[in-house]
């Protein structure tokens, strides 16, 4: 089966989004969509199809400030313990981090946070795969494929938008206390 390509212009540069019908199989960040698409890839032109559609769909959303999960089929290929990694990072809450340290723990391998970051950095579906939530361990942004503004970008929107979710109205707080 040919993969479809899609360019979707969002706040934080065009993201270029390949699959088909049933999956989205990678997501290309800014820096990496900007060049030449993999000459198997066939445009999108009109339709396109569900998969694509429904991940321009959700990344609309989430950049608009409306979505804080995706429910996509994905299909990235990856070794067991890169599968692993990347389903524990779907697992970090919108709007937090954690340290590649605390990642390793969670997928049972607490000595393995190298592994994990390089696990982090193969992942071929940023921001729907949100690998942009893990820091260093002293706070400092690292490593993202993406660049180190892109991150920062990503985790102010989510803090934003978070901050926003969390805040009560001056009524409802007067209710909450009561």
């Amino acid at each position: 089966m040919t993969a479809t390509y899609h360019d979707l212009d969002t706040p934080i540069g065009t993201l270029r989004l390949v699959g088909g019908e049933d999956s989205i199989d990678r997501i290309e960040l800014p820096n990496r969509a900007a060049g030449a698409p993999d000459a198997a890839w066939e445009t999108a032109d009109g339709d396109l199809p569900a998969a694509l559609a429904d991940t321009r769909r959700q990344l609309e959303e989430y950049f608009a400030g409306e979505r804080q999960e995706f429910d996509l089929p994905l299909s990235a290929g990856g070794t067991e313990f890169q599968q692993r990694v990347w389903a524990e990072l779907r697992r970090i809450p919108f709007g937090e981090t954690i340290s590649y340290g605390e990642l390793a723990a969670r997928i049972g391998k607490p000595s393995a946070s190298r592994a994990v970051g390089a696990a982090n950095g193969r992942n071929p579906l940023p921001v729907v795969v949100p690998c942009h939530r893990v820091i260093g361990s002293d706070g400092r942004l690292t490593g993202f494929g993406g660049g180190l503004p892109t991150k920062q970008a990503l985790l102010d929107l989510e803090q934003r938008v978070a901050g926003r979710q969390l805040r009560l109205s001056p009524v409802l707080s007067s209710r909450a206390t009561s």
